[in-house]
Formats: structure tokens, C-alpha cells, sequence
């Protein structure tokens, strides 16, 4: 997948744990988890501002986009 999730880069950087980092911002360390794995398919942007709050970064610090052309091809089954 293009998407990949950085955030483990920031918490080396911050000196901080999933734990800690999943307590400041009211997750399970669980829900932490699947989203450090880009294994969730979306996020609720009011836990991305909680998470960049917590780590004084902005959201594109904890995802990165590699391109694919692909992408610009519709998934959904829809039609422009």
C-alpha cells in the first residue's frame, strides 16, 4: 500500500512509548497498535489532532505517501 504510517519515527524522536503515547490521548494501546501497522483503513481526524497534539507534529509527520498510479484509477465500482 502507498500509505505508510511513520509514527514510530516520531515517538523514537520524542523518546516516547506506544503506551505512554496511547494513554496521553485516551486510545487502547490496542487501537494504537493496528494504526502503528497501517493495518486500520482510516483514521477519525479528531484522534490524528489528538496525536499530533500529543507529539507537537503535524499530520503529515505520521503518514507518508509513496505514489502509485493506481491510485488515480476509481476502486469504488463508479463511474465519472
Amino acid at each position: 500500500m502507498p500509505i505508510r504510517i511513520t509514527l514510530d519515527t516520531l515517538l523514537t524522536r520524542r523518546e516516547m512509548t506506544g503506551k505512554q503515547l496511547a494513554q496521553q490521548v485516551g486510545l487502547s494501546e490496542t487501537q494504537l497498535s493496528l494504526f502503528r501497522s497501517g493495518k486500520v483503513r482510516g483514521i477519525r481526524f479528531a484522534t490524528l489532532a489528538r496525536l499530533c497534539a500529543a507529539l507537537e507534529c503535524r499530520p503529515g509527520e505520521l503518514i507518508d505517501y509513496d505514489f502509485d498510479p493506481a491510485d488515480l484509477r476509481r476502486s469504488d465500482g463508479l463511474t465519472e
